[in-house]
């Protein structure tokens, strides 16, 4: 078993597992860049090691840095989270390369499901439905153009490396086509260091629907069943759940069984081991679904899936990690969606104003108060006194909902929101309230372009209720004057309810 574990992130998937390493006795290492000197996550772990500059790729992507604070330490294994390294196979053959455990999937499985190219290519040799497209390695830009004219317009163009939108084009004009791909390969290799791109049929107004995956040394594959993350803006999600409400729909009752074998067979195809998750994307006009990528990490939105199937996610990263056999039910791995309890929602909390087109907020957190309910849980890195840098993701907390119906677990959802505030930066909360009190969203109608077309010019339709700057003001009065009130940000007391930063 894994003895000592050196987290290579940040924030509050840092956080997430460590809490999991903790539970299992397994001693713990965090890095930190100097923005995040006092951050929580350093002041959880057993463990600290100062990796440098603020700048990513001077810190968290630097892996020499990575490798050299789990040697000094003693640090037996690493998890890589989600982001920074996590899925870069040459990260993961350094590790073995020092004797030390990664984590996730091996190099060459991580080289054959990583890339969005190859994966496509192990997906079509396993029988998996893939888009209509052109999935060449090197392509040239004149065999890109050529293959997007073959296939019809409207093509997406899409970077074979990296996620989260970038380096995504949609083209629907013939004249279109250079610029663009020109666009978007220049943002994958500034992303990504990979400006190699692929083509694509538009499938429109599709569904994004992925299946979370467990695969131990002993053969064994859990289809841990799938999420909605259909509701995103400009590709990057925003609310998912699990299970999805696609499939309370009887037409599309053969559809999971189907996707379910399809991720089976790309697992083993490509000789997975670990968590990972397979994307896809659905036709509702055609009943039809199609292959897109395997993220070969843990995912965000990881813990609708914990919540309706009982399965802790990190707990068996770690155990697949140590060589151990998954220890999931047994209705889990036989694929019985009568064991699934209930449903989960969660929403990304990112440090942004949606009213001012959604602009990074940046700055100290003065106060913050989350909720703390039955069925509502909170994933986060932050708290008062911590800083939102410029140099990182602007995700600063997941509220996650489990309730016994979808229903329930939107009014569940929507009050725990109307109990999350955070004073100093800017939020997107009240964008999440008016999606979650929408008819559509609560009638299960959505697609990925869903939030373009019905939220395009979204302004808050309420100001931050007044009550609030007099708690603040009570609590700072309340902690003013006592003893070692000055200290180092990250500090914080509780008062009412309202963890506030200390001056």
């Amino acid at each position: 078993m894994i003895q000592k574990l050196l987290i290579a992130n940040r924030g509050e998937i840092a956080v997430r597992v460590t809490r999991a390493a903790r539970e299992m006795g397994i001693r713990t290492v965090a890095v930190f860049s100097e923005a995040d000197a006092h951050a929580m996550h350093v002041r959880l772990a057993d463990e600290a090691v100062d990796l440098g500059e603020s700048e990513p790729s001077k810190s968290y992507l630097d892996i020499a840095k990575v490798i050299g604070a789990a040697k000094s330490t003693g640090a037996d294994a690493i998890h890589p989270g989600y982001g920074f390294l996590s899925e870069r196979a040459e990260f993961a053959e350094a590790c073995r390369d020092a004797g030390i455990v990664f984590v996730g999937p091996s190099p060459e499985a991580m080289r054959r499901l990583g890339a969005k190219i190859d994966a496509k290519q192990v997906a079509v040799a396993a029988g998996v439905p893939v888009t209509p497209g052109f999935f060449e390695p090197n392509a040239t830009e004149d065999q890109l153009v050529e293959a997007a004219m073959r296939i019809g317009l409207p093509v997406m163009l899409k970077a074979s490396a990296g996620g989260g939108g970038r380096g995504m084009r949609i083209v629907r004009e013939a004249d279109q086509l250079r610029d663009e791909l020109r666009i978007a390969a220049d943002e994958a290799l500034k992303g990504f260091g990979d400006g190699a791109m692929m083509v694509e049929k538009l499938i429109e107004q599709p569904r994004h629907i992925e299946a979370q995956i467990l695969a131990d040394h002993h053969g064994q594959v859990a289809i841990l069943f799938e999420r909605e993350c259909s509701l995103q803006r400009r590709h990057q999600k925003l609310v998912e759940e699990a299970p999805s409400p696609l499939f309370a729909n009887r037409e599309h009752a053969d559809v999971w069984p189907r996707m379910r074998a399809a991720v089976e067979a790309l697992v083993r195809a490509a000789g997975y081991t670990g968590a990972g998750t397979a994307e896809f994307m659905f036709d509702e006009a055609s009943g039809e679904f199609y292959f897109l990528e395997v993220n070969a990490r843990l995912q965000v939105e990881h813990p609708v899936t914990e919540l309706v199937t009982g399965v802790d996610l990190v707990h068996q990263q770690l155990r697949i990690a140590s060589g151990l056999p998954l220890e999931v039910p047994e209705w889990v791995l036989a694929g019985a969606r009568s064991g699934i309890n209930g449903h989960a929602i969660e929403v990304r909390i990112v440090a942004e104003d949606p009213a001012n087109n959604f602009l990074p907020s940046v700055g100290r957190i003065l106060a913050w108060a989350e909720p703390k309910a039955p069925g509502v849980r909170v994933d986060t890195g932050y708290g008062p006194g911590a800083e939102i840098s410029r140099y990182y993701d602007s995700l600063i907390a997941k509220v996650i909902a489990h309730a016994p119906t979808r229903a329930d677990a939107i009014r569940r959802l929507r009050a725990a929101l109307l109990d999350f505030h955070v004073l100093g930066v800017k939020t997107n909360v009240a964008y999440l309230l008016d999606i979650l009190d929408h008819p559509d969203f609560q009638a299960g109608k959505m697609d990925t372009g869903w939030l373009g077309r019905e939220l395009p010019e979204w302004k808050p339709n309420a100001a931050i209720p007044a009550e609030l700057g007099l708690i603040i003001s009570a609590a700072h009065v309340e902690t003013t004057g006592v003893a070692g009130a000055s200290r180092p940000m990250g500090a914080w007391d509780v008062a009412d309810d309202f963890r506030v930063a200390k001056s």
